[in-house]
């Protein structure tokens, strides 16, 4: 890598010198996040944002939910087809550990859509980690690098 090198015990990265081990991590995790983090994320933020209960609703049993989202008003419409009794989840019912049942193909969309956004999140993040130390053990000297 042409932007690295070491300079009598500190590093030098992009532009930035005398940085510590622990700082040449942190700009090559930042360097990692920006590439690995594109337009994509948007839409899985939307995914996630769209799927989160702010809408008011009618009365709903104890132990239910409060509210509705967005991605499930509008998917209970456009998907008017009945199903019978498929497994979702919602906040409360990830809290109880126990999986809610619905009868609507738009309520089972617009309940595992946004679980989706969570799973390419996390799935981001993983290869964030991955990517920024196999990069910086890459740099380092042996004795800074991480296993």
């Amino acid at each position: 890598m042409d932007t690295v090198e070491e300079l009598g015990g500190t590093y030098f990265y992009k532009g930035m010198h005398n940085l510590t081990a622990g700082e040449l991590f942190f700009f090559v995790f930042l360097d990692n996040a920006q590439k690995q983090l594109g337009v994509e994320d948007i839409a899985t933020l939307a995914l996630i944002i769209l799927g989160q209960p702010t809408q008011t609703t009618r009365a709903k049993p104890a132990g239910t939910t409060k509210g509705t989202s967005i991605l499930s008003t509008n998917l209970r419409v456009w998907l008017k087809i009945r199903v019978h009794r498929w497994p979702t989840l919602t906040t409360e019912s990830i809290i109880q550990l126990r999986f809610s049942y619905v009868n609507n193909l738009g309520a089972f969309a617009g309940r595992w859509i946004p679980i989706l956004g969570i799973g390419f999140i996390m799935n981001d993040v993983a290869q964030i980690a991955w990517k920024t130390t196999h990069n910086y053990n890459l740099i380092v000297n042996k004795g800074d690098k991480l296993w």
